[in-house]
């Protein structure tokens, strides 16, 4: 079903067409600031007319004369200098609630009209290192973007490109044999063995020698080195997926695609890069210097992509992984999912790959000798975020310094989340207070991030985070399970609630038969429910999160006033149809948007 917004936009784009004889015209439906001046307001015409010369009131009254939205809003309204308002009619809101409710698996959102095939890469944590808060924004934003372009029907190929491959290896195996050869049994003791080598790599150098070797050795497939480390990558990878399974399941292994993966690719990068003269030698490195791109004197900015001692770099392998991706997993989009401390790296990464053609998928043959088609152009995207501070400002650190463990953290927030619980509903099960501390716990770390815009910093708080007002998991949790609530209150009463929305969603005239919408909350709460396929449209548009939490809120609100203003059980047969509708599609709206889009659990009781 297409979103209504849409809808009004190529009605309006027709008319704005045929008054001023221009293609294309830039219609700007938006929802109305303020109810009062109706439910959407159109924008375009400023601007149009401004381009066509001609008074922009003017225009609007004569696009409206070649408008007609008579079957979807009462008639349309010119407002200040150039401005249409719109509100939606009744009976339309109530078709449309009644074709989502016949067809509740998805909402009547409609899947994407070319589906493509999209590869999202993030996450990306180190072996050898616990994954700490610094990981967190990236997991569960990527795995929040890949959730919306799913449901909308593209195929989602994730990616987590771990550092799995270099020199803090050598030293971390050359270390390990030096105390028995054994891998320690936790990440966090790997950790510490690390710190003691990188000490020792920095001030012993028959160590750093013996380390440089090691890391050789690696690379070329030493039988034991590679098992030390296949040793250290399945410990680290094993508490990296207890972490993703805490978090709603993000990954599987199949994911994983570490830079130890592109090695066998590199060789090939460079080479290429150098005959085709994209890539130059500078003071014994092998650089690309990508157009328009300068440091602070001036001078052009290199990638470098091989060091003078021939080492590749995180530059050569990201390269690969983008020829590999094109080539091989046929992606028409990239999606890197990163804190925007990278956006250089990435800027510049993108200029390369365009500058070789990586960027377009190739139908046969060497990429040396064919420039590909254009039009097969993979669209490479770099989505930022900023940083999680601690409420001092600053980036969060523990008390010593360190990065916070995202472990620990998560940990932290179950913990806290079990005592509001056990405050709540202390004569709930062990086993189901525990389940809603988890839902509730991991559920407000991960709602806290997506309600803030992504691109901005903000202040990591577990108070305000798990407060049961406000725009918050809980709140939102508690919203679900108040809605479901009311089906248990029903069936307790002997009230058939499928009974009595059957004639509804059969379309019978009977008693009881007709949705109407006489109430302005009930209207209001109506008209929120019909937009949650513009909401999701908005945040897949712009990969943010926090327009679907915003929807969300706002939906979970307008349910409040609608169930303050009307009663449900105790309304009349003539009423208590409709607000059964009207709570059973918020319920599944609220249910939907948490659970399959953005991941959070939702629970019937809390």
């Amino acid at each position: 079903m297409k979103p209504v917004v849409d809808i009004l936009e190529e009605m309006i784009s027709a008319a704005m067409k045929v008054v001023s004889g221009q293609e294309g015209c830039a219609v700007l439906v938006r929802p109305a600031t303020d109810p009062k001046f109706g439910d959407y307001q159109v924008n375009g015409i400023m601007p149009l007319a401004k381009q066509v010369k001609i008074n922009p009131r003017k225009l609007a009254e004569e696009v409206v004369r070649n408008l007609n939205v008579s079957a979807i809003c009462e008639e349309p309204e010119v407002a200040g200098p150039g401005f249409i308002n719109l509100r939606l009619k009744p009976d339309f809101v109530a078709d449309r609630l009644l074709e989502i409710s016949k067809n509740q698996a998805n909402l009547s959102i409609e899947k994407a009209d070319e589906p493509k095939t999209i590869v999202v890469d993030f996450s990306g944590p180190n072996i050898a290192k616990e994954m700490h808060v610094g990981h967190l924004r990236s997991t569960i934003i990527g795995d929040c973007i890949c959730r919306m372009l799913e449901f909308l029907g593209h195929k989602v190929i994730r990616q987590n490109h771990i550092g799995d491959w270099g020199t803090q290896f050598g030293m971390l195996i050359a270390h390990m044999r030096e105390h028995g050869g054994k891998a320690p049994q936790s990440v966090a003791d790997l950790e510490i063995l690390y710190r003691e080598a990188k000490q020792r790599f920095d001030t012993d150098q028959q160590f750093a020698t013996i380390a440089a070797n090691s890391v050789v050795d690696l690379h070329r497939g030493d039988k034991r080195i590679r098992s030390d480390w296949k040793r250290i990558y399945e410990q680290s990878l094993k508490e990296c997926f207890e972490i993703y399974d805490l978090l709603g399941g993000v990954f599987t292994r199949n994911d994983v695609r570490g830079e130890s993966f592109y090695d066998k690719f590199l060789p090939d990068v460079v080479q290429e890069l150098l005959d085709r003269k994209i890539a130059v030698r500078s003071e014994g490195a092998v650089c690309v210097f990508p157009e328009g791109f300068k440091d602070k004197e001036g001078q052009p900015l290199p990638v470098i992509i091989q060091k003078s001692d021939g080492a590749y770099l995180y530059a050569t392998t990201d390269l690969a992984a983008i020829r590999y991706r094109v080539d091989e997993l046929k992606a028409d989009r990239i999606i890197y999912v990163t804190d925007a401390r990278q956006n250089l790296h990435f800027q510049m990464l993108f200029a390369v790959a365009r500058m070789a053609g990586w960027d377009i998928k190739q139908k046969s043959g060497d990429r040396r000798q064919e420039t590909g088609d254009r039009s097969q152009k993979t669209e490479l995207v770099h989505v930022t975020f900023g940083s999680v501070l601690g409420e001092n400002g600053k980036p969060l650190k523990t008390r010593e310094g360190e990065n916070v463990k995202l472990k620990e953290l998560l940990d932290e927030a179950v913990e806290r989340a079990k005592a509001i619980v056990e405050e709540k509903n202390p004569e709930l099960p062990a086993e189901q207070k525990e389940d809603i501390a988890k839902a509730v716990g991991i559920g407000a770390v991960k709602y806290a991030d997506y309600s803030n815009n992504r691109t901005s910093d903000y202040v990591f708080s577990f108070d305000k985070m798990l407060a049961m007002d406000g725009n918050t998991a809980p709140y939102m949790q508690y919203a679900y399970a108040r809605i479901k609530s009311i089906g248990r209150k029903a069936q307790s009463r002997g009230i058939d609630t499928e009974g009595e929305l059957a004639p509804l969603l059969s379309g019978e005239s009977k008693k009881g038969g007709r949705l109407s919408l006489t109430e302005p909350s009930e209207l209001d709460l109506a008209k929120h429910l019909i937009r949650y396929g513009e909401a999701i449209e908005a945040a897949v548009a712009d990969y943010r999160p926090n327009y679907l939490t915003g929807y969300l809120y706002e939906l979970a609100q307008k349910f409040s006033a609608f169930y303050t203003d009307c009663p449900v059980l105790d309304a009349g047969p003539d009423k208590r149809p409709t607000r059964l509708l009207l709570c059973d599609l918020t319920a599944k709206t609220i249910g939907h948007g948490l659970n399959d889009l953005l991941g959070i659990q939702v629970v019937e009781q809390m």
